[in-house]
């Protein structure tokens, strides 16, 4: 029975794969503990690439549709 956890923030997942690199290079963990964060690790790599991929298509979408350039400072062509 596998329990499906909601899916994190990219600041959340980051913030998670900081404590697993730490835990890692402490080097307390055994063996399989150090694999099964390991594999965690992964995972939300993976899912943190392609949450910014998302964000790059949203960018460069956003980028095409609006091609005309914006003004640094409104006022300055009054």
């Amino acid at each position: 029975m596998s329990k499906t956890n909601p899916p994190l923030k990219f600041e959340q997942t980051m913030l998670e794969l900081e404590g697993i690199v730490a835990a890692l290079e402490h080097g307390d963990l055994t063996l399989d503990e150090a694999l099964k964060q390991f594999e965690k690790g992964i995972t939300l790599v993976r899912e943190s690439q392609t949450k910014l991929d998302l964000a790059q298509q949203k960018i460069t979408i956003l980028m095409q549709n609006n091609q005309d350039p914006i003004p640094m400072d409104p006022g300055a062509d009054t």
